[in-house]
């Protein structure tokens, strides 16, 4: 009897020990999440990640969408205990105190930088600022490929969305982690010269340019901004912050797009996806934000101009509620701006509008001048593109009466030279669609191809060009299954060739897809892309035929002594110099299966 009583004793002992947080995060999500969550719709709200998604999710990322993230409105009233049971009940696991810095396998010694013109080097979104992402001289050929192995692995701690591609300059590394930290690396051996901790996660691309010290000395700046819409100026040699400068002051702002680095001045792009979002409670008044472009002189921060995508934001009428709405609004920026030296411009691609109508700026490529940021011509694609989430209800009062498409442009326009010296303007688009535009024609269109169905989930975040061909991967989930990727004829706009997705690498579930959304980069002879089944592949340039394949659906033995693990390829794509393939492997989210490593690859002989 008394045996069974302290048996009873201890399985009742064992009740109280165990974690509260199912039955709490439960009761929170099934108020505050499940009516998005549960049901995603879509055709009306897409964007929002199943909750079976959600369960491979790290906690740490479910915690920081609450936590000044996408979810922060939905969050509105939550104590810091309630987000992190939340996170604890989708993912069943804690949330934890994340040390980012990176202690293990430190470099013996620091030498000076030296200047990277006299080096290989790929730097910004690039890997010049006109985005091509076509890597020349990077030291790998098509026939190299055979002996393409496995270098090393470096873990992102708290890294589930890895999208921060590095910049390679005189043998370092730069590479963000959108948990909150900027590593320098040595290339070769990948031991780490230091950790800077910014105010928020970076999720763009890096770059690296000429700075002068107080003292006089010449050496390095590393540039960027994070999520948080704040620009940085680091010291490329220790990692001590030289200036930061708050972007945008907007409370739904995002630092998506890389930033681009040209004669001493930073181009900063600007989206706002949290008010997609925020606009999905009928009560927030729709809606403010505007896309943008900055111009930050690279040496002091100051801002020399800044160019907004919509005019200031005027009360357009009141809901239902009361409440004001305002528009015109959104355009964002979601990627690297393009320079084009010789005409004086930049070239931005933006983002769907907001609230209705939708202006001639949304679905755009937008040129703009250098010298003072004025807009120079806009060649809209998709007309009429005004999109917000949560408009699966018809008590939503900010809901656009004819909703868009969200077809917005995730990737930076690429400036290039066909073989006849035609500059052209070559970007995929959300659509489906590639386009060609004419930059001595104000932004003509010269030609467009469908290279795949279109879907309003998962960016298309760039393509490539090389030996007189576009190379355009197809994005794409909910409606479509996405993957596949083409070779399109620089001059005519014709297909050359078209290679279908390839059979999965990954189980079947939440996250397992074809679909080849991430970047595009190309060498001499053969072009790389990622995809979401977590397969790296590179394809023939002339055939479309693929020649290697790499799985990255498993866990790696990091030289930093981090725990890591591959998964989903999206956003950035390999970055190639000096005779190493680097890649970042890992996309939680909307979409894709979380990951936290870097990987280089390099020429083996047998």
């Amino acid at each position: 009897m008394f045996a069974r009583f302290l048996k009873g004793l201890g399985f009742f002992s064992l009740l109280l020990a165990l974690p509260v947080f199912a039955q709490d995060g439960e009761a929170l999500y099934n108020t505050r999440c499940a009516s998005c969550h549960d049901n995603p719709d879509p055709e009306t709200n897409a964007h929002a990640p199943a909750r079976a998604n959600m369960a491979g999710f790290t906690p740490n990322s479910v915690y920081a969408a609450m936590n000044g993230g996408l979810m922060q409105i939905q969050a509105t009233g939550m104590s810091d205990s309630d987000m992190r049971t939340v996170a604890a009940f989708l993912t069943g696991s804690e949330v934890a105190d994340l040390n980012l810095e990176i202690t293990e396998n430190m470099c013996a010694s620091n030498p000076p930088i030296q200047n990277p013109a006299l080096k290989p080097s790929w730097n910004g979104w690039g890997p010049d600022v006109r985005n091509t992402r076509f890597s020349e001289n990077g030291g790998i050929t098509r026939e190299d490929l055979p002996n393409l192995r496995l270098k090393w692995a470096y873990g992102l701690p708290g890294e589930g969305q890895a999208r921060a591609q590095p910049a390679v300059i005189d043998g370092r590394i730069f590479v963000g982690n959108g948990a909150g930290a900027l590593y320098s690396l040595d290339a070769e051996s990948a031991c780490t010269y230091w950790t800077y901790l910014p105010r928020s996660g970076i999720r763009s691309a890096i770059s690296v340019g000429p700075y002068q010290f107080e003292d006089g000395s010449d050496g390095y700046a590393v540039y960027f901004v994070d999520r948080g819409a704040n620009a940085y100026a680091v010291n490329a040699q220790n990692g001590e912050v030289l200036w930061v400068r708050k972007v945008d002051d907007h409370p739904n702002v995002r630092g998506t797009g890389a930033v681009t680095l040209h004669k001493g001045v930073l181009y900063v792009p600007m989206s706002g996806v949290g008010e997609e979002t925020s606009s999905s409670n009928p009560d927030y008044a729709c809606c403010t934000f505007r896309g943008s472009v900055s111009a930050f002189d690279a040496q002091s921060g100051d801002l020399n101009w800044k160019s907004y995508m919509v005019p200031e934001p005027r009360p357009r009428g009141s809901s239902s509620s009361g409440v004001i709405l305002y528009g015109p609004a959104g355009v964002g920026i979601w990627s690297a701006p393009t320079i084009d030296d010789d005409r004086g411009l930049i070239y931005v691609a933006t983002g769907n509008a907001y609230a209705e109508p939708a202006p001639e700026t949304s679905d755009a490529v937008v040129a703009i001048r250098i010298s003072n940021g004025e807009i120079a011509w806009v060649t809209q694609l998709t007309p009429g593109d005004a999109w917000i989430g949560g408009c699966n209800s018809e008590d939503n009062p900010n809901c656009p009466q004819d909703i868009g498409p969200d077809f917005d442009f995730s990737a930076s326009p690429l400036l290039t030279t066909t073989a006849t010296g035609r500059e052209l303007l070559v970007i995929p688009q959300k659509s489906g669609f590639a386009y060609a535009l004419d930059p001595n024609e104000q932004g003509a269109l010269v030609w467009q191809y469908r290279a795949g169905p279109g879907s309003p989930v998962g960016g298309v975040w760039g393509a490539s060009v090389g030996d007189g061909l576009a190379y355009v991967a197809v994005g794409g989930y909910i409606f479509t299954q996405g993957g596949g990727i083409h070779g399109i004829d620089l001059e005519s706009g014709e297909r050359q060739w078209y290679t279908p997705p390839q059979e999965l690498l990954c189980a079947e579930g939440p996250g397992c897809s074809a679909t080849q959304s991430a970047a595009v980069t190309a060498i001499p002879g053969a072009v790389f892309s990622g995809s979401a089944d977590g397969g790296m592949r590179a394809y023939d340039a002339d055939t479309g035929e693929v020649i290697w394949t790499f799985d990255a659906n498993r866990s790696f033995e990091t030289v930093n002594g981090i725990e890591a693990n591959g998964a989903s390829f999206d956003g950035p794509g390999p970055v190639i110099v000096d005779g190493v393939m680097y890649m970042l492997s890992g996309s939680a989210g909307f979409v894709g299966r979380p990951g936290n490593v870097l990987l280089a690859f390099t020429i083996e002989d047998d």
